[in-house]
């Protein structure tokens, strides 16, 4: 497992990783993670089938975690698929839920789950 000082956890997989996100997403940390998890996907181009964004552990999200899951979607190679987790009890898929994410992008409820081919 690869630790970045901040924002997140890194778990890099053969085909596969999990970026552990921070307890807390807003404006205040958005932009930086989107900066984040779009970099870490460049780097492993043509090596990357499935990405991860675990919310698991992200106790408060507004629109901003909507909108980071969104551009990630949309800035990722057409051959990688983007999944998230998040507890069905919890505010970040609460917050897919509202803005309409979860339509176009599968929510776990658990992150091994998400992770499986």
């Amino acid at each position: 497992m690869t630790h970045f000082t901040s924002p997140c956890q890194v778990h890099d997989l053969p085909g596969r990783a999990l970026l552990v996100l921070p307890p807390e997403i807003d404006l205040s940390n958005a932009s930086v993670l989107r900066a984040r998890v779009l970099s870490f996907a460049a780097a492993r181009a043509g090596r990357l089938g499935v990405l991860v964004l675990d919310l698991t552990r992200t106790r408060f999200m507004d629109s901003q975690g909507a909108r980071l899951v969104e551009d990630v979607r949309h800035r990722l190679p057409p051959r990688v698929l983007l999944r998230v987790a998040a507890l069905p009890d919890g505010v970040p898929y609460r917050v897919l839920e509202v803005t309409g994410v979860r339509r176009d992008t599968p929510v776990y409820d658990d992150p091994a789950r998400a992770l499986r081919p």
